[in-house]
Protein backbone atom coordinates (compact mmCIF):
# COMPACT_ATOMS: atom_id res chain seq x y z
CA UNK A 1 0.00 0.00 0.00
CA UNK A 2 1.31 3.92 -0.97
CA UNK A 3 0.40 6.23 1.04
CA UNK A 4 -0.26 10.09 -0.39
CA UNK A 5 -0.30 13.49 0.74
CA UNK A 6 0.71 17.04 -1.02
CA UNK A 7 3.61 17.94 0.57
CA UNK A 8 6.28 15.57 2.06
CA UNK A 9 9.29 16.28 4.20
CA UNK A 10 11.91 14.34 4.56
CA UNK A 11 14.03 15.04 7.89
CA UNK A 12 13.04 15.93 11.26
CA UNK A 13 16.08 18.43 12.38
CA UNK A 14 15.57 22.22 12.26
CA UNK A 15 14.34 22.44 9.09
CA UNK A 16 12.11 19.81 8.70
CA UNK A 17 10.29 20.31 11.60
CA UNK A 18 10.48 24.30 10.94
CA UNK A 19 9.14 23.41 7.61
CA UNK A 20 6.12 21.19 9.13
CA UNK A 21 5.23 24.18 11.04
CA UNK A 22 4.72 26.44 8.00
CA UNK A 23 3.26 24.07 6.33
CA UNK A 24 0.21 23.27 9.26
CA UNK A 25 0.00 27.31 9.61
CA UNK A 26 -1.04 27.27 5.74
CA UNK A 27 -3.40 24.47 5.88
CA UNK A 28 -1.35 22.33 3.31
CA UNK A 29 -1.66 18.68 3.81
CA UNK A 30 1.74 17.20 4.25
CA UNK A 31 3.58 14.24 6.29
CA UNK A 32 6.99 14.55 7.82
CA UNK A 33 9.49 11.51 7.95
CA UNK A 34 12.40 10.85 10.21
CA UNK A 35 14.93 8.23 9.72
CA UNK A 36 15.55 8.10 13.69
CA UNK A 37 13.24 6.63 16.38
CA UNK A 38 12.62 9.49 18.48
CA UNK A 39 13.43 13.18 17.58
CA UNK A 40 15.92 14.72 20.35
CA UNK A 41 18.18 16.41 18.77
CA UNK A 42 21.83 15.86 19.84
CA UNK A 43 23.33 17.31 22.99
CA UNK A 44 25.25 20.24 21.97
CA UNK A 45 23.92 24.33 21.52
CA UNK A 46 23.99 26.63 18.75
CA UNK A 47 23.64 29.93 18.04
CA UNK A 48 20.34 31.49 16.80
CA UNK A 49 21.32 34.96 15.74
CA UNK A 50 19.06 38.15 15.36
CA UNK A 51 18.49 37.05 11.57
CA UNK A 52 17.16 33.82 12.79
CA UNK A 53 15.16 35.45 15.86
CA UNK A 54 13.92 37.54 12.66
CA UNK A 55 12.85 34.26 10.29
CA UNK A 56 10.88 33.10 13.95
CA UNK A 57 9.16 36.32 14.16
CA UNK A 58 7.89 36.28 11.07
CA UNK A 59 6.78 32.37 11.18
CA UNK A 60 5.10 33.35 14.59
CA UNK A 61 7.58 31.41 17.10
CA UNK A 62 9.82 34.68 18.28
CA UNK A 63 8.79 34.97 21.71
CA UNK A 64 8.24 31.62 22.45
CA UNK A 65 12.17 30.38 21.46
CA UNK A 66 13.25 33.15 23.09
CA UNK A 67 12.39 31.98 26.46
CA UNK A 68 14.63 28.43 25.92
CA UNK A 69 17.03 30.40 24.40
CA UNK A 70 20.37 32.64 26.37
CA UNK A 71 20.84 35.94 25.30
CA UNK A 72 24.07 36.87 24.08
CA UNK A 73 25.13 40.13 24.60
CA UNK A 74 28.46 40.06 23.30
CA UNK A 75 30.57 36.88 21.81
CA UNK A 76 34.39 37.67 21.69
CA UNK A 77 37.40 35.98 20.23
CA UNK A 78 40.29 36.22 21.48
CA UNK A 79 43.72 34.91 22.08
CA UNK A 80 45.08 31.53 23.63
CA UNK A 81 45.97 34.00 26.63
CA UNK A 82 42.09 35.43 26.60
CA UNK A 83 43.46 38.89 25.49
CA UNK A 84 40.61 40.29 23.22
CA UNK A 85 41.24 39.73 18.76
CA UNK A 86 38.10 40.98 17.77
CA UNK A 87 35.10 42.02 19.94
CA UNK A 88 31.50 42.76 18.14
CA UNK A 89 29.03 44.89 19.08
CA UNK A 90 25.83 42.17 19.47
CA UNK A 91 24.39 44.97 21.58
CA UNK A 92 24.62 47.98 18.62
CA UNK A 93 23.86 45.20 15.60
CA UNK A 94 20.64 44.06 17.73
CA UNK A 95 19.33 47.48 18.43
CA UNK A 96 19.84 48.42 14.78
CA UNK A 97 17.88 45.42 13.03
CA UNK A 98 15.71 45.38 16.00
CA UNK A 99 16.59 41.58 17.37
CA UNK A 100 18.60 39.87 19.63
CA UNK A 101 21.08 37.01 19.34
CA UNK A 102 20.25 34.04 21.76
CA UNK A 103 22.23 30.49 21.88
CA UNK A 104 19.85 27.51 22.49
CA UNK A 105 20.66 23.66 23.12
CA UNK A 106 19.38 21.72 19.96
CA UNK A 107 17.36 19.52 22.12
CA UNK A 108 15.85 22.19 23.60
CA UNK A 109 14.95 23.74 20.11
CA UNK A 110 13.38 20.21 18.80
CA UNK A 111 11.68 19.35 21.21
CA UNK A 112 9.63 22.64 21.15
CA UNK A 113 9.27 22.39 17.45
CA UNK A 114 7.50 18.87 17.88
CA UNK A 115 5.73 20.40 19.91
CA UNK A 116 3.95 22.49 18.03
CA UNK A 117 2.96 19.59 14.96
CA UNK A 118 0.08 17.24 15.32
CA UNK A 119 1.18 13.66 15.67
CA UNK A 120 -0.37 11.99 12.85
CA UNK A 121 1.71 14.24 10.70
CA UNK A 122 4.90 12.59 11.66
CA UNK A 123 6.72 9.22 11.20
CA UNK A 124 9.70 7.72 12.93
CA UNK A 125 12.02 5.68 11.90
CA UNK A 126 11.45 6.01 8.15
CA UNK A 127 14.71 6.40 6.42
CA UNK A 128 14.15 7.59 2.98
CA UNK A 129 16.61 6.21 0.41
CA UNK A 130 15.59 6.87 -2.89
CA UNK A 131 12.86 8.59 -4.90
CA UNK A 132 11.09 8.54 -8.63
CA UNK A 133 10.23 11.90 -9.89
CA UNK A 134 7.79 12.49 -11.92
CA UNK A 135 5.95 15.38 -14.01
CA UNK A 136 3.22 15.31 -11.38
CA UNK A 137 4.01 13.59 -8.11
CA UNK A 138 7.67 11.70 -6.35
CA UNK A 139 7.18 8.37 -5.01
CA UNK A 140 9.34 8.09 -2.57
CA UNK A 141 10.50 4.53 -0.67
CA UNK A 142 11.81 4.10 2.59
CA UNK A 143 14.49 1.14 3.71
CA UNK A 144 11.78 -0.83 5.48
CA UNK A 145 10.53 -1.47 2.02
CA UNK A 146 7.25 0.94 2.19
CA UNK A 147 6.50 3.72 -0.56
CA UNK A 148 5.09 7.11 -0.49
CA UNK A 149 3.36 9.34 -2.94
CA UNK A 150 3.51 12.92 -2.93
CA UNK A 151 2.81 15.82 -5.15
CA UNK A 152 5.55 17.91 -4.29
CA UNK A 153 9.20 16.54 -1.84
CA UNK A 154 10.78 18.78 0.58
CA UNK A 155 14.46 17.55 0.96
CA UNK A 156 15.63 18.46 4.72
CA UNK A 157 17.74 15.53 5.97
CA UNK A 158 20.80 17.06 6.18
CA UNK A 159 24.28 17.46 4.99
CA UNK A 160 24.28 13.83 4.31
CA UNK A 161 21.43 13.60 2.25
CA UNK A 162 21.05 10.91 0.34
CA UNK A 163 18.11 11.88 -1.68
CA UNK A 164 20.53 14.82 -2.45
CA UNK A 165 23.25 12.39 -3.76
CA UNK A 166 20.58 10.95 -5.86
CA UNK A 167 19.24 14.07 -7.39
CA UNK A 168 22.99 15.76 -7.97
CA UNK A 169 25.75 13.29 -7.29
CA UNK A 170 28.67 15.43 -7.52
CA UNK A 171 27.08 17.07 -3.96
CA UNK A 172 29.33 14.85 -1.85
CA UNK A 173 30.26 16.33 1.50
CA UNK A 174 33.38 18.21 1.66
CA UNK A 175 35.73 18.17 4.80
CA UNK A 176 37.10 21.29 6.28
CA UNK A 177 40.54 20.02 7.51
CA UNK A 178 39.42 19.96 11.41
CA UNK A 179 37.09 17.73 13.68
CA UNK A 180 35.43 19.22 16.70
CA UNK A 181 34.09 18.10 20.20
CA UNK A 182 30.81 19.55 21.79
CA UNK A 183 29.72 18.65 24.89
CA UNK A 184 27.00 20.10 27.37
CA UNK A 185 27.68 20.70 31.38
CA UNK A 186 26.55 22.23 34.42
CA UNK A 187 27.64 25.72 34.47
CA UNK A 188 26.06 25.74 38.46
CA UNK A 189 29.56 25.84 39.92
CA UNK A 190 31.31 27.94 37.28
CA UNK A 191 29.17 30.57 36.72
CA UNK A 192 30.22 31.52 32.80
CA UNK A 193 27.84 34.22 31.49
CA UNK A 194 29.74 34.92 28.24
CA UNK A 195 30.32 33.57 25.39
CA UNK A 196 33.82 33.72 23.37
CA UNK A 197 35.83 31.90 21.27
CA UNK A 198 39.79 31.32 21.21
CA UNK A 199 41.89 31.01 18.43
CA UNK A 200 45.32 29.35 18.65
CA UNK A 201 48.10 27.14 17.35
CA UNK A 202 46.56 24.14 19.17
CA UNK A 203 42.86 24.90 17.76
CA UNK A 204 40.04 26.37 18.34
CA UNK A 205 37.67 26.71 21.63
CA UNK A 206 34.43 27.83 22.35
CA UNK A 207 32.09 28.41 25.06
CA UNK A 208 28.80 29.98 25.55
CA UNK A 209 26.10 29.50 28.84
CA UNK A 210 22.71 28.42 27.98
CA UNK A 211 19.00 28.58 29.97
CA UNK A 212 19.10 26.28 32.96
CA UNK A 213 22.42 26.73 33.95
CA UNK A 214 24.10 24.62 31.33
CA UNK A 215 27.54 25.33 29.83
CA UNK A 216 27.80 24.50 25.84
CA UNK A 217 31.54 24.29 24.94
CA UNK A 218 33.27 23.03 21.83
CA UNK A 219 36.62 22.33 20.56
CA UNK A 220 38.29 22.22 17.25
CA UNK A 221 41.55 20.59 16.11
CA UNK A 222 43.11 20.00 12.56
CA UNK A 223 43.67 16.51 11.34
CA UNK A 224 43.28 14.02 9.27
CA UNK A 225 39.53 13.38 8.47
CA UNK A 226 37.51 10.00 9.95
CA UNK A 227 40.86 9.52 12.46
CA UNK A 228 40.69 6.68 14.71
CA UNK A 229 42.57 8.96 16.78
CA UNK A 230 40.71 11.59 16.93
CA UNK A 231 37.54 9.33 17.37
CA UNK A 232 39.14 7.76 20.74
CA UNK A 233 39.74 11.38 22.05
CA UNK A 234 39.21 11.95 25.84
CA UNK A 235 38.74 14.55 28.06
CA UNK A 236 42.27 13.78 29.31
CA UNK A 237 43.14 14.25 25.53
CA UNK A 238 41.72 17.87 24.65
CA UNK A 239 42.95 18.63 28.49
CA UNK A 240 46.71 17.98 26.95
CA UNK A 241 45.76 19.84 23.81
CA UNK A 242 44.72 23.26 25.43
CA UNK A 243 46.76 22.77 28.45
CA UNK A 244 48.54 26.72 27.53
CA UNK A 245 44.96 27.55 27.06
CA UNK A 246 43.52 30.68 29.27
CA UNK A 247 40.98 30.34 31.96
CA UNK A 248 38.38 29.03 32.12
CA UNK A 249 39.12 26.41 29.33
CA UNK A 250 40.89 24.06 31.69
CA UNK A 251 37.76 24.49 33.94
CA UNK A 252 35.15 23.47 31.92
CA UNK A 253 37.39 20.03 30.49
CA UNK A 254 38.04 19.10 34.29
CA UNK A 255 34.09 19.36 34.42
CA UNK A 256 33.13 17.38 31.80
CA UNK A 257 33.06 13.74 31.01
CA UNK A 258 34.31 11.31 28.36
CA UNK A 259 30.47 10.20 28.09
CA UNK A 260 29.86 13.47 27.61
CA UNK A 261 31.58 14.20 24.70
CA UNK A 262 30.38 14.29 20.61
CA UNK A 263 32.71 13.82 17.97
CA UNK A 264 32.68 14.80 14.72
CA UNK A 265 34.57 16.09 11.16
CA UNK A 266 33.40 19.34 10.39
CA UNK A 267 31.84 19.23 7.06
CA UNK A 268 30.30 21.56 4.50
CA UNK A 269 28.72 21.07 0.42
CA UNK A 270 30.44 23.64 -1.87
CA UNK A 271 27.57 25.80 -3.45
CA UNK A 272 24.95 24.26 -5.34
CA UNK A 273 23.59 25.75 -8.86
CA UNK A 274 19.68 25.07 -7.90
CA UNK A 275 18.01 24.33 -4.98
CA UNK A 276 14.80 23.91 -7.03
CA UNK A 277 14.49 20.80 -9.00
CA UNK A 278 10.54 20.58 -10.56
CA UNK A 279 8.78 19.10 -7.79
CA UNK A 280 11.44 19.26 -5.31
CA UNK A 281 13.08 21.45 -2.86
CA UNK A 282 16.18 21.61 -0.88
CA UNK A 283 15.94 23.44 2.16
CA UNK A 284 18.20 23.52 5.27
CA UNK A 285 22.07 21.47 5.55
CA UNK A 286 20.54 19.25 2.78
CA UNK A 287 20.72 22.35 0.08
CA UNK A 288 23.27 24.59 1.43
CA UNK A 289 24.84 22.48 4.90
CA UNK A 290 28.23 25.28 5.81
CA UNK A 291 30.82 25.03 8.21
CA UNK A 292 29.46 26.13 11.76
CA UNK A 293 32.17 29.17 11.92
CA UNK A 294 29.61 32.16 11.24
CA UNK A 295 27.20 30.24 13.90
CA UNK A 296 24.70 29.89 10.92
CA UNK A 297 23.61 26.57 10.00
CA UNK A 298 20.16 26.46 11.53
CA UNK A 299 19.88 30.04 11.30
CA UNK A 300 19.81 29.65 7.43
CA UNK A 301 17.51 26.75 7.77
CA UNK A 302 14.63 29.06 9.71
CA UNK A 303 15.34 32.20 7.05
CA UNK A 304 14.77 29.42 4.20
CA UNK A 305 11.28 28.37 6.29
CA UNK A 306 10.00 31.82 6.33
CA UNK A 307 10.89 32.54 3.07
CA UNK A 308 9.27 29.40 1.52
CA UNK A 309 5.93 29.82 3.39
CA UNK A 310 5.62 33.73 1.87
CA UNK A 311 6.25 32.17 -0.95
CA UNK A 312 3.66 29.64 -0.82
CA UNK A 313 1.64 32.17 0.40
CA UNK A 314 1.82 34.43 -2.64
CA UNK A 315 1.49 31.55 -5.54
CA UNK A 316 -0.97 28.91 -6.31
CA UNK A 317 1.98 26.78 -8.64
CA UNK A 318 4.12 25.06 -6.02
CA UNK A 319 6.64 24.34 -8.35
CA UNK A 320 6.87 28.78 -9.24
CA UNK A 321 6.63 28.90 -5.52
CA UNK A 322 9.52 26.63 -5.08
CA UNK A 323 11.65 28.15 -7.93
CA UNK A 324 11.08 31.83 -6.80
CA UNK A 325 12.50 30.41 -3.38
CA UNK A 326 15.91 29.31 -5.22
CA UNK A 327 15.96 32.67 -6.48
CA UNK A 328 16.01 34.31 -3.13
CA UNK A 329 18.15 31.98 -1.49
CA UNK A 330 21.16 30.96 -3.38
CA UNK A 331 23.45 34.31 -3.43
CA UNK A 332 22.50 34.79 0.65
CA UNK A 333 23.42 30.54 0.98
CA UNK A 334 26.40 30.69 -1.38
CA UNK A 335 27.82 34.30 0.47
CA UNK A 336 27.50 32.20 3.93
CA UNK A 337 28.90 28.82 2.71
CA UNK A 338 31.93 30.52 1.15
CA UNK A 339 32.86 33.39 3.86
CA UNK A 340 32.43 30.69 6.61
CA UNK A 341 34.92 28.45 5.14
CA UNK A 342 37.30 31.26 4.64
CA UNK A 343 36.91 32.30 8.70
CA UNK A 344 37.63 28.19 9.20
CA UNK A 345 40.75 28.47 7.38
CA UNK A 346 42.39 31.36 8.96
CA UNK A 347 41.03 30.84 12.80
CA UNK A 348 42.16 27.15 12.11
CA UNK A 349 45.97 28.09 11.44
CA UNK A 350 48.74 26.23 13.51
CA UNK A 351 51.76 28.63 12.09
CA UNK A 352 53.11 30.63 14.80
CA UNK A 353 53.99 33.49 12.38
CA UNK A 354 50.80 33.31 10.75
CA UNK A 355 49.07 33.42 13.79
CA UNK A 356 50.78 36.19 15.55
CA UNK A 357 50.28 38.46 12.34
CA UNK A 358 46.56 37.19 12.13
CA UNK A 359 46.54 38.23 15.68
CA UNK A 360 48.45 41.72 15.26
CA UNK A 361 46.34 42.64 12.55
CA UNK A 362 43.09 41.56 14.02
CA UNK A 363 43.63 43.96 16.83
CA UNK A 364 44.86 47.21 15.22
CA UNK A 365 41.90 46.37 12.76
CA UNK A 366 38.91 49.25 13.34
CA UNK A 367 35.84 47.41 14.91
CA UNK A 368 33.60 48.45 11.77
CA UNK A 369 36.16 46.40 9.41
CA UNK A 370 36.23 43.31 11.88
CA UNK A 371 32.36 42.67 12.26
CA UNK A 372 31.89 43.33 8.47
CA UNK A 373 30.83 39.97 8.34
CA UNK A 374 28.04 40.65 10.71
CA UNK A 375 26.96 43.72 9.23
CA UNK A 376 26.54 42.20 5.53
CA UNK A 377 24.30 39.44 7.04
CA UNK A 378 22.05 41.51 9.23
CA UNK A 379 22.08 44.14 6.93
CA UNK A 380 20.18 42.06 3.93
CA UNK A 381 16.89 41.28 4.51
CA UNK A 382 16.64 38.22 3.49
CA UNK A 383 12.62 38.72 2.98
CA UNK A 384 13.44 41.26 0.25
CA UNK A 385 16.46 39.31 -1.32
CA UNK A 386 16.02 38.65 -5.15
CA UNK A 387 12.21 39.19 -5.27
Amino acid sequence: MITKSEFAIIGGGVAGLTASIALEQLGRDFQLFEQTKIVKGIGAGFGLAANAMQALEIIGLREEVEQIGYYLNSFAILDQWGDILVNPNTNSLSHKYNQQNFAIHRADLHLYLLSKIAQERLHLGKQATKFLQKEKTVLLTFADGTQHECNYLIIADGVKSPLRQQLIPSSVPRYAGYSCWRATIDNTDIKLNQGTETWGKQGRFGMTPLVNNRIYWYACINGPQNSEIFRNYSIADLQKQFADYHDPIQTLLSNSKDADLIWSDIIDIKPLQNLAYHNILLIGDAGHATTPNMGQGACQAIEDVAVLQDELRRKIDVVAAFKAFEKRRLSRTRYITDTSKRIGQVSQWDNQFMISLRNKLMKMMPAKLNQKALEKLFKQDFMTLNK
